[in-house]
């Protein structure tokens, strides 16, 4: 095919849609399910009609070829595990009693029965449940949802493409399962998974599937040469079947590097690449292996993760060279849409002049299909199209609101020293023991209590001015005296207020920085079914004025116990964001972490003795290459130094970091020169005390025992037993006990038991009288 009929015959397609609904209607259905107020055949109807409309709405926009199996209850990855049969034994009988029931145990575990552990799909904030596998595993396909809902969308006369997790990636994916040998590599059961795969994918065939999409995002991270031959294999074997439809093997969020000549070469009909960003240098490595001859090449050229227009001639620019190395160029965001908001035109109280730079899931499907058309009927035919598209452009680039002179001065003028402590750890650590004067195995929480009905019902209420900020300030010092009194008759060591003022973590603070944009209807899918909002960082960041001192303070005045000040921290704030891409991400850290040094040196000058930063998103915003990280970590940990380096010596500074692996940055978390760190420790059993003590981490630690996104309750005697595997690695003079994480999502009666079985078992560990 030639480059000009390779253009005409370009298509229009996404990998994903987002899942929720305009209204959050899956995740109002499925928590209403739990709760049993809506039934099994409610909540199937429900996510029936959100799929049906989410087709729809695709291909009124222009989408030719729709993606079915994209849509969740929980995850897309535990969808895979259930696709392949490999459940675990533990929760094999209420799966085998009850699909769906089974189903979210797995997700969500049971007071009896703990969930699959669950960390951060590659460097993104949503959430996957991790596979468990063992040498025994036994997989048996189960295609009946991918086979049901193609089925669905062929009935609406679409043209569809089922997608599914590609087998490499969901074993690297994977983990030992319990009781299996930690050295276990879940990868040398791929000749066991492929004939799975190949019948789901024979089944899809029979249903009408002309093409499947196989993710592989797992290849764009540094593979081994056995990780890369088992790829080749694995597609290979694939490749060859006879009973099978066509094959798509899409990679995003990076360059796909030494698993492109190998995909390249492989006995498949297609490649999806990620054009965006640093996966932008997919264009030269493809050229340099020849391109894919024979093939169709689906470019991603509309970024799936970030919220800002695309540039449309750069995108046809690369649309154009893309259309020699290939024999059918077709048009995509980079990944799937599941990673941004529904639609941009629904944030009514933006401003206009802002809200033509924005681009969610429906206005970039808009862009994908305007690149596809100027692509097969040249530019001619979206004149329109680019003329505005430019102009928007051209109208972020001028604004003063993307700059501010002052901060830009303040932060060229950050010296080393300002990202220095006054004291080595050492000499601090020694000064802070004095003043705190807490036991051994001090207890304390993350942050956050539950976020009751009645503290969303007074929000709600203040903003529909039904009640006046003196009644929400009264309602929000009445929670602030029940958590503190809560904490001190539970013997909590080191309090937190609970933030009830805060509707989330980032947005919270990006509310009261300039240069933040909060939406009203951006809601995004962390995990399961827990949405946030992002904020949009579109300008320069300062602080105007204190924005948690009030609230600590007033809560100090009520314990002569230390109560923590907490804030969330710069990588976070920028990673939990939509952040600018029209500077470098270091530039924007530099000047969050000074307007965020700000609120800590005004907390410090109140007399909070302990101070937490949150920073969550460390490990989350790794870069996926090891090549890129070394300049990520140098801005990322200067951020939080500068942050946190204005306070007095005895002043201690915590930071918490939850759900990601934490082997490979441990280096990095002793380079915050934080004197306390918190981390995710109770679904992976305490492996980050492990990595902390064979690092040799000088600092004071609290893996967390508590596991906080599940509703179970763990016993007294679980909690200790996980303090004394804690122990083993880390001496009780540096170990704090606490959860993995906030516990805002969580019920109080759940909330309540649990933390009093911490308190407990911290006083058996200790050696203490247990307290009636």
């Amino acid at each position: 095919m030639t480059a000009k009929s390779a253009a005409a015959a370009a298509r229009a397609t996404v990998y994903g849609y987002p899942r929720q609904g305009p209204n959050r209607e899956l995740k109002k259905a499925i928590e209403g399910s739990w709760k049993g107020r809506v039934t099994a055949d409610a909540l199937h109807a429900t996510a029936a009609e959100l799929r049906r409309s989410n087709r729809q709405q695709l291909a009124d926009a222009g989408i030719q070829e729709v993606p079915t199996g994209d849509f969740s209850f929980y995850d897309h990855v535990l969808d895979t595990t259930v696709m392949v049969g490999a459940i675990p034994e533990r929760h094999r009988n209420v799966v085998e009693a009850d699909a769906t029931d089974g189903y979210f145990v797995m997700a969500r575990g049971t007071q009896d029965v703990a969930p699959l552990e669950m960390t951060k799909w590659f460097d993104t904030n949503y959430h996957y449940l991790v596979p468990e596998l063992g040498p025994d595993t036994v997989f048996t396909a189960d295609s009946g949802k991918q086979v049901g809902e193609l089925k669905e969308a062929l009935a609406q006369g679409l043209t569809a493409r089922p997608v599914l997790v590609g087998p490499v990636t969901y074993l690297l994916l994977a983990k030992p399962a319990p009781g299996v040998p930690a050295d276990f590599e879940p990868l040398t059961l791929l000749d066991r998974l492929l004939p799975v795969y190949a019948e789901v994918l024979a089944d899809l065939r029979a249903a009408g599937a002309e093409w499947v999409q196989l993710d592989e995002p797992a290849l764009v991270q540094d593979r081994t040469p056995a990780e890369l031959n088992a790829a080749g294999r694995a597609y290979r074997d694939l490749g060859a079947l006879t009973d099978r439809p066509k094959l798509l093997v899409a990679s995003y969020f990076d360059r796909l590097g030494d698993a492109l000549p190998i995909l390249a070469q492989a006995p498949v009909e297609g490649l999806a690449l990620d054009f965006t960003d640093a996966a932008a240098a997919n264009l030269d490595a493809l050229a340099a292996v020849g391109g894919l001859p024979g093939k169709r090449l689906v470019a991603g050229v509309v970024n799936g993760r970030n919220i800002w227009i695309n540039d449309l001639q750069k995108s046809l620019s690369t649309l154009a060279t893309l259309l020699g190395l290939a024999d059918r160029v077709d048009v995509a965001a980079s990944c799937s849409l599941l990673h941004v908001p529904l639609d941009a035109s629904a944030e009514k109280d933006v401003d206009p002049q802002i809200l033509r730079w924005l681009a969610f899931a429906q206005q970039k499907t808009a862009e994908v299909v305007t690149l596809a058309k100027g692509l097969a009927q040249g530019t001619d035919a979206i004149t329109g199209e680019l003329a505005a598209n430019r102009a928007g452009l051209a109208s972020r680039t001028s604004s003063p609101i993307t700059r501010d002179p002052a901060v830009r001065a303040r932060a060229g003028a950050v010296t080393d020293a300002d990202a220095r402590r006054s004291q080595p750890y050492a000499e601090r650590t020694a000064a802070q023991r004095a003043h705190l004067g807490l036991p051994l195995l001090p207890t304390t929480t993350i942050g956050s209590f539950p976020q009751t009905g009645e503290l969303r019902t007074a929000r709600a209420d203040l903003r529909a001015g039904r009640i006046d900020t003196a009644g929400y300030e009264e309602r929000i010092k009445a929670e602030i005296q029940e958590v503190i009194s809560f904490q001190e008759k539970t013997g909590i060591d080191v309090l937190v207020h609970g933030e009830p003022e805060r509707n989330d973590m980032v947005q919270y603070f990006a509310e009261q920085l300039t240069g933040y944009l909060a939406t009203q209807h951006g809601w995004v899918q962390s995990y399961g079914t827990r949405y946030v909002r992002p904020p949009i960082l579109a300008g320069d960041i300062s602080r105007p004025e204190p924005m948690t001192v009030r609230w600590t303070a007033y809560a100090q005045s009520l314990s002569d116990r230390p109560v923590k000040g907490m804030l969330t921290g710069p990588v976070t704030m920028l990673a939990w964001s939509f952040v600018r891409d029209d500077q470098p991400l270091g530039d924007t850290a530099r000047q969050v972490a000074l307007a965020l040094r700000d609120e800590v040196n005004d907390l410090d000058a109140a007399g909070t003795s302990v101070i937490q930063v949150d920073e969550p998103a460390l490990r989350e915003t790794l870069p996926l290459r090891a090549a890129d990280r070394d300049a990520y970590l140098a801005w990322a940990t200067e951020a939080f130094r500068l942050s946190t380096s204005g306070v007095r010596p005895d002043t201690q500074i915590h930071t918490p970091m939850c759900y990601a692996e934490f082997g490979d940055i441990v280096q990095a978390i002793d380079d915050l020169d934080a004197d306390v760190i918190s981390l995710e420790a109770a679904r992976s059993h305490m492996q980050v005390a492990r990595e902390l003590a064979a690092h040799g981490y000088p600092r004071e630690a609290g893996p967390g025992v508590y596991d906080i996104h599940s509703p179970r309750v763990p016993s007294a005697e679980e909690v200790a037993e996980l303090l004394r595997t804690g122990l083993k690695a880390i001496p009780a003079e540096r170990l704090w006990v606490n959860p993995d994480c906030g516990l805002k999502t969580r019920a109080w009666p759940e909330t309540r038991a649990s933390l009093e079985n911490l308190v407990a078992a911290a006083r058996t560990v200790r050696g203490e009288p247990s307290v009636s």
